[in-house]
């Protein structure tokens, strides 16, 4: 299965006996650099607090809301006006913090028309113009989830569409983009004139081919390079839009160097544990903390720092509340022992925005306060599983499952296959020399999207495993992409 690198907390997990800051300051497992909380610049609340970052909480939640409201195409384009400035905006703060540091470091002072930091701290220092520059970079992420909301939503929650297209580096900044005016006429255009909605996808994280979408009530989406001088449009950028387009409507490969690798439609319904995460969210905003069994082997803990404050915890109540609530739901779910050395971690910590294949919190069956918490890290969302009690899991439905991942806390690693499924066939065997008979079968090897997806979208356990066989009863040779149906009943 597809692989994608979770992000894990170093040690035995959050409820290890390290304070709430330790939780947020952790390295980014995506990118493998550190995350915008360096302890060595700033505290890690410092974001938390920081008058830019709370005040795009109401910001977020109404784009939300707006975006959940759109009927029309004309609703959709002027919503994608506002979400543009809105990045737009923090993307110039972004340039003028960053070129404010650049000319500190070579010691002169900020620039006349360097926005003003709000972050208290000393304006003759660089880190402070850093930690500002830190600041806008988060808050662009944090709109581009909303963006990447808007690209599940008009692509009708159909997942193979944002399989194919996030298969790109990220392409960066919209501000000063030499090419944005092109594309954004062309948005107006296909709009006024066509009555068609145009997508950019630099609004986005998800959508990394290409330069924008295009539906016209008509014909399936069509993706478009726009150029300048369409003579510099490179033949390469428009063999990935052809590849992502034909993988998608015709089953041909998913862009990149392998041809193995290919979409698989399930034909079964996608069904979740997300009321559990409901519940759990809405406790916890009323608790502070609320740490609950999910069925399938899996523990849910959520934090809410709204509550936490409110009632006033210090940090040796807040570790002992997590600790007494984790050890409950890892005992419950029954994946305590071995935890150190078996147990992994997904998190919607410093996530958003990040992972191109992660449905986007704005998406989720959440009020749209709740999701713009889990955007900004106010509230923080944990799924933990046992890999031996996993594939004990499915070895009670039938399937031949080993837990491969040797035993340790250690990240992991691209590519690394932590669980193989073994499948014979056991109508068919071969006579070897020697009188020796061997049985032809296939191996499933699951790295780590799939496991991700299981923990974060909270998959039915039924209905995970019906996948898995599902894909092993096609016997399709390669990196099968699996997706199932009627998303569109799940996500908002």
């Amino acid at each position: 299965m597809a692989e994608i690198i979770p992000r894990v907390f170093k040690g035995p997990g959050i409820a290890s006996g390290v304070d709430k800051t330790a939780v947020v300051n952790r390295r980014d497992r995506h990118t493998g650099g550190m995350s915008l909380f360096d302890a060595d610049a700033y505290d890690p609340d410092d974001m938390m607090v920081h008058p830019r970052h709370q005040a795009m909480q109401p910001v977020l939640a109404q784009l939300i809301q707006q975006l959940r409201d759109c009927e029309t195409v004309e609703a959709g384009v002027e919503f994608q006006r506002d979400l543009l400035n809105r990045v737009l905006e923090v993307e110039k703060d972004r340039a003028g913090f960053k070129r404010a540091a650049k000319r500190m470091r070579s010691g002169k002072g900020p620039h006349p028309e360097a926005p003003e930091p709000q972050s208290g701290r000393d304006l003759k220092d660089v880190a402070t113009w850093r930690f500002e520059q830190e600041v806008c970079d988060r808050l662009a992420r944090q709109l581009r989830s909303v963006g990447d909301a808007l690209a599940w939503r008009v692509f009708g929650f159909h997942r193979p569409f944002i399989l194919a297209l996030c298969r790109n580096d990220s392409p960066g900044l919209m501000y000063g983009k030499a090419g944005l005016r092109a594309e954004l006429d062309h948005v107006e255009r296909a709009f006024k004139e066509d009555g068609a909605f145009a997508l950019l996808h630099d609004l986005t994280n998800c959508l990394r081919i290409g330069d924008i979408t295009v539906w016209d009530g008509v014909h399936p989406p069509r993706t478009e390079e726009i150029k300048t001088n369409p003579n510099n449009t490179k033949s390469a950028q428009l063999r990935r839009i052809d590849q992502a387009r034909t993988a998608v409507l015709e089953g041909g490969p998913l862009p990149g160097g392998s041809a193995s690798e290919l979409l698989y439609d399930l034909d079964l319904p996608l069904r979740t544990h997300l009321n559990v995460l409901r519940d759990a969210l809405q406790r916890a905003a009323t608790e502070g903390i609320y740490a609950t069994p999910v069925p399938g082997s899996r523990a849910l803990f959520v934090i809410d720092q709204y509550a936490c404050t409110e009632q006033g915890m210090s940090s040796k109540q807040f570790n002992e509340h997590l600790q007494h609530a984790v050890d409950g739901a890892l005992q419950r779910a029954g994946i305590a022992a071995g935890r150190e050395n078996y147990n992994i971690h997904v998190t919607s910590l410093d996530s958003t925005a990040r992972d191109p294949l992660r449905v986007p919190w704005a998406n989720y069956p959440l009020h749209p306060v709740t999701c713009a918490r889990l955007i900004g890290d106010y509230a923080v969302a944990t799924v933990e599983t046992s890999g031996p009690v996993l594939a004990r899991l499915l070895q009670a439905s039938g399937l031949d499952a080993r837990w491969v991942r040797p035993p340790g806390n250690a990240d992991l690693q691209q590519g690394e296959v932590i669980m193989e499924i073994h499948q014979q066939e056991r109508l068919r065997s071969v006579p070897l020399p020697g009188g020796l008979t061997m049985t032809p079968g296939w191996t499933l090897q699951m790295r780590r999207s799939e496991l991700d997806r299981y923990l974060m979208e909270l998959l039915q356990p039924g209905s995970w495993v019906a996948g898995i066989k599902n894909v092993l009863s096609a016997r399709q040779a390669g990196r099968p992409w699996p997706h199932f149906r009627n998303e569109h009943e799940i996500w908002v």
